[in-house]
């Protein structure tokens, strides 16, 4: 594995004080199943590059523990992607800090850099590359290179050449590279709990909170693991505040470029202001995702959460800023609870996905027959768009814990009875951009009682 990093600014020299690695001397870094090199192909005032050079013994790899690699045969000696990741920690640990002891000025500076990895495994292709790195200001140059140059009719591999270009502080770039080349890669030598969720928290201060795929990011970098990527989403949703008027914005399909969680809880609320509720039950609330939207809006007197996790509420209980408007409830939803009667509306934000299909009826009767609300709100996956999800296996569900996902037609036919059966009427709104085959990738039903729709 290689990666060099190239600077032309004046004096370029001024790279080895802050990778604190000196341009006429070879280093040597020892890793857990190879060796990290460290030296410089060029280096003049004018013009420095630093090269990374990564020798990996695939035996000691697979021996050594903790990895999901069980062939002595793999791509990790010579294709950049959470190993590469780990040697440039290891390498250049003081730069990743930001710190500079000799020369402290230059940790703020700006270089312009050239950065190239010869061969970086990118699930995705080079399409998903451009959408890490151009975000963050990089021009971004993405070949794919073929399975096999003798028989270009098998196509590409799912590797790439790399370059990107860019004018950033050295240690932000070096923090990009940490976080983006095992995202990439999908596929980490090591296993995934808390600390490295805190690794990845560490690294994407300051940018990847605001980064328009950092689900996508969060998911892939630790691997799709649900406890430990929902304890970073939360962390990153608790750094990435939205102004509130830029809620005004927000429309029942929004047309924003935004994650779809967000355009998720965009389309609640901009439905909830149009039914004109007051007192507002969150169904299922979870860690408290849509509470904090909810509670920046005045207009939301009482605002009840409701979840069967003890340690989701609390939580959704850290994250709440107004406690004075807002209550939460430990309660399984399955369970009718008088104290829930009365409410304006009623919210089951991917809620309904996570029930047992033969416990859906407990629900509706909880819900819809004693509850009662004025408005029910409940989006639930689209299962016909699963296909255009590019890393989402044939034939599993977007979570490990669904129960299922409906179709269109299975969700309209599930809505339209319970609307039938509890004296609703019930209307459809997609949420996310929508394909003309599979429809959006989230679906919502509106329930409306007759009297309301009557009034």
């Amino acid at each position: 594995m290689l990666l060099t990093i190239t600077t032309t600014r004046d004096p370029a020299t001024d790279l080895g004080f802050l990778l604190h690695k000196h341009p006429e001397k070879a280093q040597s870094v020892a890793l857990s199943a190879g060796t990290a090199h460290v030296f410089y192909p060029e280096a003049s005032p004018a013009r420095c590059t630093v090269a990374l050079f990564v020798e990996i013994d695939p035996v000691a790899l697979v021996r050594g523990g903790g990895t999901s690699l069980t062939q002595y045969v793999n791509d990790r000696p010579y294709a950049g992607g959470s190993y590469l990741a780990v040697a440039l920690r290891a390498a250049f640990t003081t730069a990743l800090a930001g710190r500079c002891a000799a020369r402290p000025d230059l940790v703020d500076a700006p270089f312009d850099l050239d950065i190239h990895v010869p061969s970086l495994s990118a699930r995705g292709g080079a399409e998903v590359v451009h959408k890490l790195f151009e975000p963050l200001g990089w021009h971004v140059s993405a070949t794919p290179i073929p399975l096999d140059e003798q028989f270009p009719q098998w196509g590409d591999s799912r590797y790439v050449d790399l370059r990107l270009s860019g004018t950033h502080r050295v240690a932000d770039a070096l923090r990009h590279l940490y976080v983006l080349l095992p995202a990439l890669d999908g596929d980490k030598h090591y296993w995934v709990g808390q600390d490295e969720a805190d690794k990845l928290l560490r690294a994407g201060d300051g940018w990847l909170a605001g980064h328009p795929e950092r689900t996508l990011i969060t998911n892939r970098y630790l691997e799709r693991r649900r406890p430990v990527v929902t304890y970073a989403l939360s962390r990153l949703a608790e750094a990435d505040d939205v102004p509130a008027e830029a809620e005004a914005l927000v429309t029942e399909v929004p047309d924003r470029p935004e994650s779809l969680a967000a355009q998720r809880h965009g389309s609640v609320l901009a439905a909830l202001r149009a039914a004109g509720a007051r007192r507002v039950l969150d169904l299922g609330c979870g860690s408290g995702a849509l509470l904090r939207v909810l509670e920046e809006d005045r207009s939301f007197t009482e605002i009840v959460g409701v979840d069967v996790s003890s340690s989701a509420l609390n939580t959704a209980e850290k994250r709440l800023k107004d406690n004075s408007r807002v209550t939460l409830r430990q309660s399984a939803l399955t369970y009718a609870d008088p104290a829930l009667a009365g409410y304006d509306a009623a919210v089951l934000m991917e809620v309904v996905e996570h029930v047992d299909p033969e416990r859906l009826p407990a629900l509706e009767h909880a819900v819809f027959g004693v509850a009662a609300p004025r408005t029910v709100f409940v989006t639930t996956p689209n299962a016909e768009y699963n296909r255009l999800f590019e890393f989402l296996p044939m034939g599993h569900f977007r979570h490990a814990d669904h129960r299922f996902e409906w179709t269109r037609a299975e969700f309209r036919a599930w809505a339209d009875g319970v609307a039938t059966r509890r004296g609703y009427d019930v209307r459809y709104v997609p949420i996310g951009p929508v394909d003309q085959e599979s429809g959006p990738p989230t679906q919502m039903a509106v329930f409306t009682t007759h009297e309301e729709v009557a009034a």
